[in-house]
């Protein structure tokens, strides 16, 4: 048995990388991702468990089949959960729907999902009525696997602010072996 302690970030990467020395890293939404690997740097008690560092890197011009998919699903068979970053320029990239793909409907790991471009809560629910604003679900059609998938596991929408995504990283609702029913959640504002 795999144990799943890690924390596996999800992000649009553009097909094919930019043909820079920074490859990957030049990329809007692994920003964000480098983000949560800063926290954790800075502060060892910040609950961000990299999957990504639970097996050898790769180049971004490995070989699909042989390396980068067998290293997607080793790291998210060693995860707790997904952390998806979905913001306006999220792309449905080959990884991109292998990982949430694999990661839901073949592992059932809940996913937490940040939204980049909204830092309250306030911009992801309408507070009177306790919604989810029709602007992030359009957000959802980005990545069709994850609007269709998203049924069949706990989501959580939080906006990109440290201290909510410190909350939702130690939210027990949201790890694999102790997860919530299958449904949208988000924090009340």
């Amino acid at each position: 048995m795999t144990y799943r302690n890690g924390n596996y970030s999800a992000f649009y990467v553009a097909e094919p990388f930019a043909e820079t020395n920074l490859g990957a890293h030049s990329t809007k939404d692994f920003l964000y991702y480098n983000l949560l690997r800063a926290w954790k740097g800075a502060d060892a008690s910040f609950p961000f468990i990299d999957s990504h560092n639970k097996n050898y890197n790769v180049r971004d011009d490995s070989d699909w089949e042989k390396t980068l998919k067998p290293r997607i699903r080793d790291r998210i068979n060693n995860s707790k959960n997904i952390i998806l970053f979905l913001s306006s320029i999220t792309k449905s990239s080959r990884a991109l729907r292998e990982e949430i793909d694999y990661g839901i409907n073949s592992c059932g790991l809940p996913v937490i999902v940040v939204y980049p471009e909204y830092g309250e809560k306030s911009d992801i629910i309408n507070c009177s009525s306790e919604t989810i604003k029709q602007k992030i679900k359009n957000l959802w059609d980005n990545l069709p696997i994850f609007r269709n998938s998203m049924g069949n596991v706990a989501t959580l929408h939080i906006p990109n602010k440290k201290a909510v995504i410190k909350n939702a990283l130690n939210n027990e609702g949201f790890m694999v072996n102790t997860k919530k029913d299958p449904g949208e959640y988000f924090y009340k504002c």
